[in-house]
């Protein structure tokens, strides 16, 4: 809700307007805490795939810290680039970016088991897919009707279905635990509990900024509690927090540069997806914040910066970038509309991400713990892709449209040895499961007509013939 204090109602619906300092640096962290874990979290994903993250012996395991830097700063980069602009690139708005969860289910397979050494084909499939992701802003407009809520509710569902099991494994205590007696411990599942239940109680029955930033509150809280079970140890974080430099700028191609065409092509088709939900997080904040339509330069706007955040990301070693959606809710909560008030959230991230101490303290936290808020955060992008689909008129097309796309997806992901007889590339790009969903899914609705006739489904409904439909009357 707006406070009076701030401005007044036609200077909280400005995005130029600049609250007075002492409200707005507090607003402009409020958006740094709502967006904080999930912004570390994938590149915390990618090590543990790789084999150099949370629980392993690996000799990589401190490049863990310059992964999470990169995704501090260049999320601060990203998102200076969309509320200060340069030319055409970003929407002056109060756009949060931050390190995409959509890209994972393609970044998994790429590095699985491989270590540092796949970091290069991974950062030159970022790099292509960000300058592709940005060339969308050209014609982001007139490729929207190929992505229906049918298509992009199906994808971020499955891009949640790919993650869940990631969570379940973190709480257990990761990969490398996988066999041991210690997998799945009381212990282990306490500490995920811990942490699911002070973000549940936070979310639902607190008000303001401890509600906002719940998820990251029950990782505090998660933390104190594996440290008094003995899970981290006050030495342990001293070695974490001594040993990294106080201050370190990114480092050009750290990690190399290959052009895989299996990661050019995952990350382009990816990048369609990604920019409508970019395209839906502009609306949602000229809607929620100003009472208007977006601009077709806002939306193209946002696009570029998008695509463009993400390219320079890839070349220091940071991973693609998306407008968070979570900072759009932020926003219709407080009311306030102004750009300025991301832009210091934006330089604190990049602070953040210049002081190595910061990934420091952040890789010390024990996996189970991270396994809780990984929960939370990946059952809230299943469910983000329902409330998507609740927009479809489920009629026998699209029943039929859904049922192939998500039975051949997250059938080919939870079976990848099917098709090992595939290409290498093929096989990549197939066992993500995502992207053969996605575009069976773009294809069907493309290519089938819009009605089919009552008896094409029955026989494969079980009764179940679909006759609800997404919106309620006068919706």
């Amino acid at each position: 809700m707006a406070d009076g204090s701030i401005g007044t109602p036609d200077q909280l619906k400005d995005p130029n307007y600049t609250p007075p300092l002492g409200k707005a640096v507090p607003l402009g962290i409020q958006h740094v805490l709502a967006m904080f874990v999930s912004n570390v979290t994938p590149a915390i994903i990618v090590a543990g795939a790789a084999g150099f993250g949370f629980g392993s012996n690996s000799p990589d395991f401190p490049e863990l810290l310059y992964l999470i830097q990169m995704s501090m700063l260049f999320a601060g980069v990203a998102t200076l680039m969309q509320t200060l602009t340069i030319g055409p690139v970003g929407a002056a708005l109060p756009i949060v970016q931050g390190t995409s969860f959509a890209f994972l289910p393609i970044m998994i397979p790429l590095v699985a088991g491989k270590g540092v050494d796949a970091l290069a084909a991974l950062y030159g499939g970022v790099l292509v897919g960000g300058v592709f992701h940005a060339a969308l802003g050209l014609v982001i407009g007139r490729i929207r009707f190929a992505l229906p809520p049918l298509v992009t509710g199906l994808v971020v569902t499955m891009i949640g279905l790919a993650l869940v099991k990631v969570g379940i494994q973190y709480a257990a205590g990761g990969v490398p635990a996988i066999g041991t007696p210690e997998y799945g411990s009381l212990l282990n599942w306490s500490a995920a509990l811990v942490v699911i239940v002070v973000t549940l109680g936070l979310k639902f029955f607190a008000r303001g900024m401890l509600s906002v930033s719940a998820v990251l509150m029950g990782l505090i809280v998660g933390y104190a509690y594996a440290m008094l079970m003995g899970m981290v140890t006050v030495e342990a974080i001293g070695t974490s927090w001594s040993r990294a430099a106080s201050f370190a700028l990114p480092v050009p191609f750290k990690y190399g540069l290959e052009f895989s065409f299996a990661a050019i092509l995952g990350f382009c088709l990816m990048a369609f997806v990604s920019a409508v939900e970019t395209v839906g997080d502009v609306s949602g904040i000229a809607r929620g914040g100003a009472g208007r339509e977006a601009t077709d330069e806002e939306i193209a706007g946002a696009t570029y910066a998008d695509g463009l955040g993400s390219a320079v990301a890839g070349i220091f070693g940071g991973l693609p970038n998306t407008s968070f959606s979570q900072n759009v809710g932020l926003i219709a909560m407080t009311g306030v509309m102004s750009r300025h008030v991301v832009t210091i959230g934006a330089l604190f991230l990049i602070l953040c991400g210049l002081v190595p101490k910061v990934g420091a303290i952040i890789r010390t936290i024990p996996i189970e713990v991270l396994g809780g808020g990984v929960i939370v955060m990946f059952g809230m992008v299943v469910a983000a892709g329902i409330s998507m689909l609740s927009d479809v008129d489920w009629n026998r097309r699209n029943m039929v449209i859904f049922a192939i796309s998500l039975s051949v997806g997250l059938g080919l992901q939870l079976e990848p040895g099917a098709v090992q007889y595939l290409p290498d590339t093929l096989r990549v790009l197939m066992t993500s499961g995502l992207l053969p969903a996605a575009l069976i899914a773009i294809v069907l609705n493309l290519v089938l007509p819009q009605e089919l006739a009552s008896e094409a489904t029955e026989e494969v409904s079980g009764g179940l013939s679909g006759q609800g439909r997404g919106s309620l009357p006068g919706r």
